[in-house]
């Protein structure tokens, strides 16, 4: 999958994406039931990578330019 995204869309997506990280983090650490703790990790692994591939295309980007 390939998805073309302006310098706006980008950095909205990062933002949200940042954000949504953030609060999952907080709910992992007030979640006591394991099998939930267990699944919102592996959803915050998830979306670290996803948020870091994001940040390294836009800095190749900017080499690139």
């Amino acid at each position: 999958m390939e998805l073309i995204l302006n310098n706006e869309e980008q950095n909205l997506l990062m933002a949200i994406l940042e954000e949504r990280h953030r609060v999952m983090l907080q709910e992992i650490s007030h979640t006591h039931h394991r099998d939930f703790k267990q699944g919102l990790r592996k959803s915050e692994r998830l979306l670290d990578s996803i948020f870091n591939r994001l940040r390294e295309a836009a800095v190749q980007e900017l080499h690139v330019a």
